[in-house]
């Protein structure tokens, strides 16, 4: 088995082929695709027939899986989530905000993986920001603003009963499961540059989207420096823009990319299988 790889041009991601992930992977398969996801952040592997077995068998090649809050689950499957958009529809788009997978948890997952099963023949992008190469090409002013940074992170704003996909979304005839809750407005305290653990990358971590403030520091100049940074991070020169296809998996690495989903497909139903892996410790 040769596995080929191609790179996307953008500064992450990268197409990988000759490979049949329905069947099992030997333990050198895996360390590769692992080198690969490593350096390119985001791989997506086109033309795979996969059921919620093999989704749940390939997570676990790359660590436990990892628990998704607010979210129910496809039927039988506890670790499956369904991102989901009737043609019908007319709620916001879901997670249209650069963010990284829930970055209020203690300990962040590593990774996320996304298949795709209802692809519409237009829009539903899924954009990618290297947050790696955001911390590289940071001004040196800007850097020394942020670099012994306590971010203070909480799902409130998307998921308590009054967040963006609380009680009054719920009502709104959206068809994804979220399941909002008192719990969202929990905190946890992380530092805004991490070191990655595999790769020892320093990269900016998360954004506005669960970003409360940070520790030491006003709401007032919180909220001015996240809007700065945010517009930085998000620059398109980081950035790598996702086409889907039905029958693709893509996993990315949350700890070292933001990202954000795109509309622009009314009128077609939307349907992808979704799982977190967790990772071994911050």
């Amino acid at each position: 088995m040769t596995i080929n790889v191609i790179p996307s041009g953008a500064p992450c991601g990268a197409t990988l082929t000759g490979i049949d992930l329905s069947q099992p992977l030997s333990d050198d398969a895996i360390t590769e695709i692992r080198g690969h996801w490593l350096e390119h952040k985001v791989v997506a592997f086109p033309d795979q027939v996969l059921n919620p077995e093999d989704l749940q068998r390939i997570a676990r090649y790359f660590g436990e899986i990892g628990a998704d809050p607010f979210f129910g689950h496809i039927e039988g499957y506890p670790n499956i989530c369904a991102i989901q958009r009737n043609a019908d529809e007319k709620t916001s788009i879901f997670a249209e905000t650069f963010h990284t997978d829930w970055s209020f948890m203690s300990v962040p997952p590593a990774a996320t993986t996304l298949y795709g099963i209802t692809i519409p023949p237009c829009g539903g992008d899924t954009l990618f920001a290297d947050q790696t190469k955001a911390y590289e090409e940071m001004p040196d002013d800007l850097r020394e603003r942020v670099e012994d940074l306590t971010a203070i992170h909480s799902a409130a704003l998307g998921y308590a009963p009054d967040g963006a996909y609380g009680d009054k979304d719920q009502e709104s005839g959206r068809s994804m499961q979220i399941k909002p809750s008192d719990k969202a407005r929990e905190t946890c305290s992380h530092p805004f540059i991490r070191t990655h653990r595999e790769t020892g990358k320093k990269a900016l971590f998360s954004s506005a989207a669960y970003i409360q403030g940070f520790a030491d520091m006003t709401s007032e100049a919180s909220q001015a420096l996240l809007m700065e940074l945010y517009q930085y991070q998000t620059q398109e020169r980081f950035l790598y823009r996702h086409q889907w296809q039905a029958r693709m998996l893509v996993m990315w690495d949350n700890r070292s990319l933001l990202h954000a989903a795109t509309g622009g497909y009314d009128g077609y139903d939307r349907l992808l299988h979704r799982i977190t892996i967790a990772d071994s410790a911050w």
